[in-house]
């Protein structure tokens, strides 16, 4: 009898997190329904090879956006995690918390009890902070976070050139001081990737009431209003498996919304058109679609020192080599060590632009590289005003979502990438630099009206792959609302969402840390647990916000 307490659909990261701490005292059963297989094996866990996972269909859902009509009909990739440890299985392993005006923003948004005084106290208990800020920092949770070893001198350069422009520097970006150029955090842990799945489900499921299914969740079976269960589809056959006391949806920003409006939950008109009887009118569902968008700004290195000379069959299977009997080496880490996040006027008070820096040039996908050494920043807006939305294609489970980012379709937005484009070129210019920088490789320095800028950012702005806010969280009584402050569906009992789909707005930075935390806080609602007690820290703010960016 397929029978628990608790039904996850999904074991990423919020999903994974759920299943560790409903199943902690050993009072109630957890099932968690994943679709995909095992994570095991080099490609997964060797974190350098992060390009790969995301570009295999046996690990990614392989979804993509409709033409995006602002960025010359492009289609962008979407990829979602189908595997254990979801995205976090197949991410690039970066770990940002986000700014704690992002929390306090949500608050304001009618996510009562998500301010930054009342997530901090669940960031800190799921982490293990190697080389965190003392008191801001979880020393024994689960999720093990590093800093890379930052031995190319280009990392070095790139802070200090940020340091050179005027701007901040910051220690622990997941510190009291977010603002500023440092070293950036990884979910790496002895070499491997610590995906949730490392993290928490392979804990959880060493214990007797925890048990994982693999199947293909079709919809939420309700009745009279209640959720009693998900219909999935394993072996071809079909079955539902039975939740005692509540169904909890943690499968991505794109499939939860999908899943809700499968069972009848979402706008009714468009239910309707696909023939679904609607169990809920709840209008918010599939809206509010967000990500991120980057660039890579490219330049040539007049050093031999970049990534360049391994790119080799000969030199990827020594690394692949030593990651293999030492996991050790550049197999080791994903690259991404060093950061930035920083403001991109003044007048705006806390940080809307972040950076990734890379020692080589090569796109995320590892699809294509420079023909040379080379370096390069990824950069973007972290607060684009462009909304999106996720709908049905059909009423038939196993058809794709349509997936409509709107990217770029409001006019700050060009302004902001421009101003990140010139910005770049600023920090790259700096005197750190000198002994390294060749000509540029991208945009190139032809490139440099705003019409010029503009074309450049149509035809190459990327996803940084951080979709969310789907099934937004806020009041009760607010119509984009689809669930309340405690993750329930508004509108049907035993039913909550939590993952990054119920953010209300995208935070700062990456999302995996964000999704372990809403998995985290969502548990103890779900126990009927009193909250961990609020923060009284204080962040660091810039006390030149108003009249500099820097």
């Amino acid at each position: 009898m397929l029978e628990a307490d608790f039904v996850i659909v999904g074991s990423g990261s919020a999903g994974s997190a759920m299943a560790y701490r409903l199943s902690e005292d050993g009072k109630y059963s957890v099932i968690v329904i994943e679709y995909g297989g095992t994570d095991f094996g080099p490609f997964i866990q060797m974190p350098s090879a992060l390009s790969i996972p995301m570009n295999m269909s046996r690990y990614d859902w392989g979804f993509s956006s409709e033409p995006e009509p602002h960025l010359n009909g492009r289609v962008l990739a979407t990829p979602r995690g189908k595997v254990m440890g979801g995205s976090s299985s197949i991410n690039g392993m970066v770990y940002v918390r986000g700014h704690s005006h992002d929390f306090d923003h949500w608050a304001e948004e009618g996510a009562n009890g998500w301010s930054y005084a009342d997530v901090l106290p669940y960031f800190k208990r799921m982490e293990t902070s190697h080389g965190g800020e003392d008191g801001w920092r979880g020393t024994n949770g689960p999720l093990n976070i590093q800093r890379g070893p930052r031995k190319n001198p280009l990392y070095s350069a790139f802070v200090e050139a940020g340091h050179q422009a005027g701007f901040e520097l910051t220690d622990d970006y997941n510190g009291s001081k977010q603002e500023g150029f440092g070293a950036m955090e990884q979910t790496i842990f002895g070499g491997r990737r610590w995906s949730a799945a490392n993290a928490y489900l392979r804990p959880a499921l060493k214990r007797k009431n925890v048990k994982l299914i693999n199947g293909f969740a079709r919809k939420i079976v309700i009745e009279s209003q209640r959720a009693v269960g998900v219909e999935i589809e394993a072996r071809k056959k079909i079955q539902v498996v039975k939740a005692r006391r509540e169904v909890i949806i943690a499968a991505s920003s794109i499939n939860s919304p999908k899943l809700l409006m499968l069972s009848g939950i979402g706008p009714a008109a468009h239910l309707r058109q696909h023939g679904i009887e609607v169990v809920a009118d709840r209008p918010g569902v599939g809206q509010n679609l967000q990500d991120h968008m980057e660039l890579y700004i490219q330049q040539e290195s007049t050093q031999p020192i970049t990534l360049y000379s391994v790119l080799n069959p000969f030199s990827k299977a020594i690394i692949g080599a030593e990651w293999l009997f030492f996991k050790t080496g550049l197999g080791a880490t994903n690259h991404f060590e060093a950061a930035a996040f920083v403001r991109s006027k003044a007048g705006v008070d806390y940080p809307d632009i972040q950076y990734h820096f890379l020692p080589g040039a090569i796109s995320y996908d590892g699809k294509s590289a420079a023909k040379s050494h080379g370096f390069q920043a990824h950069v973007g807006p972290m607060r684009s005003k462009s909304r999106g939305a996720i709908t049905l294609r059909s009423s038939d489970p196993w058809a794709t979502p349509e997936i409509r980012f709107n990217y770029m379709s409001h006019p700050d937005d060009w302004e902001d990438f421009r101003h990140c484009i010139r910005l770049t070129r600023e920090i790259f210019g700096q005197a750190a630099f000198d002994p390294y920088r060749g000509k540029e490789i991208s945009p190139g320095s032809h490139v440099q009206t705003d019409e010029q800028l503009d074309e450049f950012i149509r035809e190459h702005a990327e996803s940084a792959y951080h979709p969310c806010g789907t099934c937004r969280m806020g009041r009760a009584d607010d119509p984009r609302s689809v669930v309340d402050p405690e993750c329930r569906v508004i509108g049907v009992e035993g039913l909550r969402v939590a993952d990054s789909s119920i953010f209300p707005r995208v935070t700062n930075g990456n999302l995996n840390g964000p999704s372990i935390m809403t998995g985290e806080k969502a548990a103890d609602h779900i126990l009927g647990r009193t909250p961990l007690a609020p923060s009284n820290q204080e962040p660091w703010i810039n006390p030149r916000w108003q009249v500099s960016d820097r």
